[in-house]
C-alpha cells in the first residue's frame, strides 16, 4: 500500500490491523536499506537517494515545509507506530498499565543511545518548555544567586528564571549576543566576563531559535564545570538536526523537542540530566518514585501519559538511525549553505545567521530592508506553497524570517525561496 492510499484509508475510516502497520514499517526500512547500499557514498544535497527518501514523509504532495523550527512532518513509520499503539490503547486498555510501561524503558534506552548518554540520565517529558521549567523550579536558590543567560533566549529559556527572580530574589545576568556574532571567541569571552562568585547557573540556547546560531556549548561547559556552575542547554532544535553527543557536549542538563527535526509526534520531549547533576534538582511534580528512582526517571513522575507518543519517538529514532545521523546533519547543513550563499548577494538582505559554518546548521534567519517579514512569509506561501515563519524582535535587531532546511527539502525548493526573496528585495529597492 503506497502512502497516498494509506492516508486515504485512514481518512475514510478504513481500519488497518496492527500487523499491517508493522509490515508497512518493515517495507519502508527495506527501501532505505536498499537506498543506502545503492548510494553509500552519495552525500549530495539532491539526487535519487534524497528524492526517494522524501517520499517516506507523509506531507501533502504540494506542500514545501521549511519551518521544522516550529514543528515538522512525520516519516511514515512514525505515523504508523503512533496509530498502532493508539489502537492498542483504545481496544485493550489493560496493556496500558501491564505491557506498555516496560516498552517505554526500551524506548528510553534507544533514546539514550541516540544521544550518547546512559538510560538513567534520560527523562521523557512533553517538550523543551517543560524541561526548562523542571530545571528552574528544581534548584535551591538563595537571594542574590545569579543565573547567566543570553539576550536571545526563547521564552521557555527566559521566563522560568524570571519566576525564580520574583520568587526567590535571584539575579538574572543577560549577556548580549550579536546578530550574528563574529566568532566563537566573542561569545565565550562575554560569558566568561559575566561570571562572578554568585553565579550558580549558566542557561543558554544551544540552538538559538531567533538567529540559527549553534551556541559553542562544549567550551562553555568546560568553563562552567571548572567553577562548579550548573550548565543548562535549551536544544529545542538539536535532536534530529544535529548529531547530539552528551558526552562530547559536557552539559549538565539539556532539553529538546524531537517533534521539530526528529519526526516525532508533538507532545513528547527529551530531558537529559547528567548523572552527577541529578541530586542538585528537586522534582517539580511528585508521585510514586520521586524519592526512590535513582535516575532521571524521578523527573517524569507525571502519572498516566500518552504512551503512543513515546513509542512514536522510538520509531523516529529508528528512522534517523536508518538514514544516519551524520548523513542527516551534513545534508541539512549543505542545504543551509546553499541558502546562505544565495541570500548573501541579494540587495537589501541582511543575514542574522553566522557565516561561520561551525556556528550554524539548519536554521537560517534574515531580513530584507523595506519589506515586512510577514509579507515575505505570505508571498512565499501564496506563490510557491513554501512554509517559513517570521522570527525575532526589533529591540535586538533580529526581526525577520526564518527558514528550516531539512532532509526532505531540495536545492530546487531552496532556489524558489531565493527567487522570491530576490524579487521582493529588488521591488523594494
Amino acid at each position: 500500500m503506497d502512502r497516498r492510499h494509506f492516508v486515504a484509508c485512514l481518512a475514510g475510516g478504513t481500519a488497518l490491523s496492527v500487523t499491517s502497520l508493522s509490515r508497512l514499517n518493515a517495507a519502508v526500512y527495506r527501501s532505505i536499506e536498499q537506498l543506502n547500499r545503492a548510494y553509500q557514498q552519495d552525500d549530495s544535497p539532491d539526487g535519487a537517494y534524497w528524492e526517494a527518501l522524501r517520499k517516506h514523509f507523509i506531507m501533502q504532495d504540494d506542500l514545501i515545509m521549511m519551518n521544522n523550527g516550529t514543528v515538522g512532518p512525520m516519516p511514515e513509520p512514525v505515523f504508523n507506530t503512533l496509530v498502532r499503539y493508539f489502537k492498542i490503547q483504545a481496544t485493550n486498555p489493560y496493556d496500558c498499565y501491564n505491557f506498555l510501561p516496560q516498552k517505554k524503558d526500551e524506548t528510553r534506552a534507544r533514546l539514550a543511545s541516540f544521544i550518547n548518554a546512559s538510560p538513567d540520565e534520560v527523562a521523557i517529558n512533553r517538550n523543551t518548555t517543560e524541561g526548562m521549567n523542571l530545571v528552574a523550579n528544581g534548584l535551591d536558590f538563595e537571594v542574590g544567586d545569579e543565573v547567566i543567560i543570553s539576550s536571545q533566549e526563547h521564552p521557555a529559556g527566559y521566563y522560568p528564571w524570571k519566576v525564580q527572580e520574583k520568587r526567590h530574589g535571584i539575579r538574572i545576568v543577560e549577556v548580549p549576543l550579536g546578530a550574528p556574532p563574529s566568532d566563537e571567541g566573542e561569545i565565550l569571552d562575554a560569558f566568561a566576563a559575566a561570571i562572578t562568585p554568585r553565579t550558580r547557573v549558566i542557561s543558554v540556547s544551544h540552538t538559538v531559535y531567533i538567529t540559527g546560531l549553534i551556541f559553542p556549548v562544549k567550551p562553555l561547559s568546560e568553563i562552567a564545570r571548572e567553577r562548579g556552575i550548573l550548565m543548562v542547554a535549551d536544544s529545542a532544535h538539536g535532536m534530529g538536526m544535529l548529531n547530539l553527543d552528551m558526552r562530547d557536549l559536557g552539559v549538565d542538563v539539556l532539553a529538546s523537542s524531537p517533534y521539530k527535526w526528529c519526526g516525532a509526534a508533538a507532545g513528547c520531549g527529551l530531558l537529559y540530566v547528567r548523572r552527577e547533576a541529578q541530586d542538585r534538582l528537586w522534582p517539580s511534580i511528585a508521585s510514586s518514585g520521586w524519592d526512590t528512582h535513582e535516575s532521571a526517571k524521578r523527573f517524569e513522575t507525571l502519572g498516566q501519559q500518552a504512551d503512543p507518543l513515546v513509542f512514536a519517538l522510538g520509531e523516529a529514532i529508528d528512522f534517523q538511525n536508518k538514514v544516519g545521523k551524520r548523513r542527516i546533519e551534513r545534508r541539512i547543513g549543505t542545504l543551509a549553505d546553499h541558502l546562505m550563499q544565495g541570500l548573501a548577494p541579494i540587495p537589501k538582505v541582511r543575514l542574522h545567521t553566522p557565516a561561520d559554518r561551525s556556528l550554524r546548521a539548519g536554521l537560517v534567519a534574515f531580513s530584507v530592508e523595506g519589506v515586512d517579514p510577514g509579507y515575505i512569509v505570505n508571498y512565499l506561501r501564496e506563490k510557491y506553497n513554501i512554509v517559513i515563519r517570521t522570527i525575532g524582535r526589533e529591540r535586538d535587531n533580529t526581526l525577520g524570517v526564518r527558514v528550516s532546511t531539512h532532509i526532505f527539502v531540495s536545492t530546487k525548493q531552496v532556489d524558489m525561496v531565493l527567487e522570491g526573496v530576490d524579487y521582493l528585495a529588488r521591488r523594494a529597492a
